[in-house]
């Protein structure tokens, strides 16, 4: 499977995941933890896909979008992951996870801003 295959399909299940967290937030836990988890999940869900586009599209440099991409996944999940635990359970995966979780979805961003302006193609 292709990196552009899997970062879509993780896009997917973010987005998933977050349209039910929002739900959720809605209609089950009223907390405000599952209601921004479900924000970071779809909000970094459209980021990916639109990322990956612009990568195949020659507007992203490859390598480094791949890496930052995958920082942006891995950081909006785990952000999410914490908050969602938090709120339905009142306890977190762990000390710090939000945080590593957004310190990695900041890499990912700053990664994307290299990856553009490193691309070969404008």
């Amino acid at each position: 499977m292709t990196a552009t295959r899997i970062h879509l399909a993780l896009a997917a299940l973010m987005g998933l995941a977050g349209v039910a967290l929002l739900a959720a937030a809605a209609h089950v836990t009223g907390t405000a933890n599952v209601q921004t988890a479900g924000q970071m999940l779809l909000f970094h869900a459209s980021v990916v896909i639109g990322a990956t586009a612009a990568r195949k599209g020659g507007h992203l440099h490859d390598g480094i979008a791949r890496i930052a991409l995958s920082a942006v996944i891995f950081g909006a999940v785990l952000f999410a992951a914490d908050l969602s635990r938090r709120g339905f359970a009142n306890e977190g995966l762990f000390p710090r996870a939000a945080p590593i979780g957004g310190w990695f979805m900041l890499g990912g961003w700053l990664g994307l801003a290299v990856a553009a302006v490193t691309a070969k193609r404008g």
